[in-house]
């Protein structure tokens, strides 16, 4: 008697279309949430991606799915800029200052009212994404310390939410408007990071962690 071969089943794939979707949904959310905030209605984030209303509630249940989404984005793009900057050989301060640029127009700042009060803290895609910048930018500026060119008094989050603050446009300005002064004023910052230090730091050097519980409950 002959046994029958089991049949194996091929896992569903998500469509390219529907990857092409949802990545086109989390991109508007991004520019939509650094231009008007995190309450902007999904119909319009729909309408700036290209699709309906059901693409969106079908990728992203409620809102807080969808901010996690763009969170996260954010923070993995990031990421991914300190890890090239972290694979570049020669001047380690200048790769340093490269993935500052680039992390700077990423607009962290507009996230972080959403993550200071959208959703769970604590969601495990949203601490693997931190973990992962966390520990690639702590190995980027260890590089530029370990060869002399960044002074040692600063941390991870001295690094972030100086970013953070200086890519915030001042109340009133449009984000567009600010872009001429944010390169200029985050160069200013990075020259206050070269070794040899001009001064003495008051307080320690802030790690994310410390950011972390500093936030309000």
């Amino acid at each position: 008697m002959q046994t029958a071969t089991p049949v194996q089943r091929k896992v569903a794939r998500p469509r390219a279309d529907a990857l092409r979707n949802r990545e086109r949904i989390v991109t508007a959310a991004r520019e939509m949430f650094t231009e008007f905030g995190p309450d902007v209605p999904l119909d319009e984030i729909a309408r700036r991606a290209g699709v309906g209303n059901a693409t969106v509630y079908r990728n992203f249940p409620d809102r807080d799915a969808l901010v996690r989404e763009v969170v996260c984005s954010v923070m993995d793009r990031t990421s991914e800029a300190a890890e090239q900057a972290l694979a570049e050989s020669g001047d380690a301060f200048a790769a340093l200052e490269r993935f500052v640029h680039v992390s700077a127009d990423e607009r962290v700042s507009a996230l972080c009212p959403m993550v200071a009060t959208t959703f769970d803290q604590n969601h495990p895609d949203l601490e693997a994404a931190r973990e992962r910048l966390e520990q690639t930018v702590d190995a980027l500026m260890d590089r530029a310390k370990a060869a002399g060119q960044m002074r040692t008094d600063v941390g991870v989050g001295d690094l972030m939410v100086t970013v953070a603050q200086l890519s915030r446009p001042p109340a009133g300005t449009a984000c567009v408007n600010a872009d001429r002064f944010l390169h200029r004023h985050l160069q200013l910052f990075l020259d206050g990071l070269r070794a040899p230090a001009r001064s003495t730091l008051p307080g320690t050097a802030t790690t994310m962690e410390d950011l972390r519980r500093a936030r309000p409950a």
